[in-house]
């Protein structure tokens, strides 16, 4: 038998060049990179993917810019560049006070069927307006029943532009009255607002003695539209209301305040939901996007509502208020029906703008404002 160490080595065959220890370790390390690099391409590919199934859920509506009426609100003494010159995508106006923000829409429906579009009235009008540089978020509720010219020269009670032609008739109403640049909007009805509340596991409100029995009430009618049960509120101070409580809370009107501290309460709410998302974890943040992906109508691109989710720590809202503004803002009965009036729009529509923007001054309400107050002057005599 041969003996081994004369063995050599097969023809063709090349003696294995043994690695030093260095070698060996710096292959295993570029191994174990390359592993890690393939493992989170394939997690980036799965959240990309995870992410477009859910924008898939939402109800997208592309407005027709062209259709939309921007009222820059910007004096001729700031500028002369026109209205087309301004617009940009991102941000509405490129010049002017209004620079620097963003300004969207919010429309809550009081839809039992989930329906989203046109023919539902908007109960509840919200413009948000977001510093892009701060984060900052200032909430204005539009009352709806002012009177308004309702974006087709026609005139009414607010909540009926957007019954009449949806989101887009809705937009126009609020930049022809108000000098706005919206170009955006989000739609939730009563079912997208539960369900997003009880998949963030609540939300932290105080409840008094007024509103409780109220709070009760309207359980019975919103969780018979939704189809849900409801729990009664048994206590008055701060507590963790569900989503059908927290709805239900919404839509008290009966108390000191009337719609006016209705509109309140919404702004409460929503202030609510931001703080709950910005501590929830990532799961909990998980599940409250399939809930509310399903349940929306918006206008906002896949690309834009990413954008506005990866700051949602970024977000507080800073202040709110409502239009027409208290010192502005009165009641009677115009067409038979009780209605919101300004009793001084061109003024109102001024003060909006000091609230929401810095470095007003120099800002005129334009032409069609002042059209539109002495029309509002005319029909309603206040």
């Amino acid at each position: 038998m041969a003996n081994q160490k004369n063995r050599r080595p097969q023809s063709g065959g090349k003696p294995r060049k043994r690695l030093s220890r260095e070698e060996r370790e710096r292959k295993k390390r570029n191994r174990i990179i390359l592993i890690v690099v393939e493992l989170f391409v394939l997690v980036m590919m799965m959240i990309a993917l995870y992410a477009v199934v859910l924008y898939n859920k939402i109800d997208h509506e592309d407005l027709d810019e062209s259709a939309i009426v921007i009222n820059d609100g910007i004096s001729e003494i700031e500028t002369e560049e026109s209205v087309e010159d301004q617009i940009t995508t991102n941000s509405g106006v490129s010049s002017g006070h209004m620079a620097g923000y963003r300004n969207v829409a919010l429309f809550g429906l009081d839809a039992r069927d989930k329906s989203l579009g046109k023919g539902n009235r908007s109960d509840t009008i919200i413009i948000a307006s977001i510093n892009e540089e701060t984060k900052a978020v200032k909430l204005v509720s539009v009352y709806r029943d002012t009177y308004l010219n309702l974006g087709n020269d026609s005139y009414g009670k607010a909540n009926g532009a957007y019954a009449k032609g949806g989101p887009l008739q809705a937009i126009n109403m609020l930049n022809m009255n108000m000098d706005m640049n919206i170009t955006d909007y989000v739609t939730v009805g009563w079912a997208g607002v539960a369900d997003t509340i009880d998949a963030l596991g609540g939300v932290d409100i105080e409840v008094d003695n007024e509103e409780i029995s109220h709070l009760n009430n309207y359980q019975v009618e919103t969780s018979k539209s939704l189809g849900k049960s409801y729990t009664k509120v048994s206590k008055t101070g701060m507590q963790t209301l569900n989503g059908i409580q927290a709805v239900s809370y919404c839509r008290i009107r009966y108390t000191a305040g009337d719609d006016f501290k209705r509109t309140e309460r919404q702004r409460e709410v929503i202030q609510a939901i931001l703080d709950k998302a910005k501590a929830a974890d990532p799961l909990t943040i998980n599940k409250a996007a399939n809930t509310i992906f399903e349940e929306i109508s918006t206008s906002l691109s896949f690309t834009e509502i990413l954008d506005l989710l990866k700051d949602v720590n970024s977000y507080s809202i800073a202040d709110t208020n409502g239009f027409p503004n208290e010192q502005f803002r009165t009641t009677g009965t115009v067409h038979g029906g009780s209605t919101v009036m300004s009793t001084d729009m061109i003024s109102d529509v001024k003060t909006l703008h000091e609230f929401l923007f810095e470095n007003t001054e120099g800002y005129t309400p334009s032409a069609q404002v002042q059209t539109i107050s002495a029309r509002v002057h005319s029909d309603t005599g206040v």
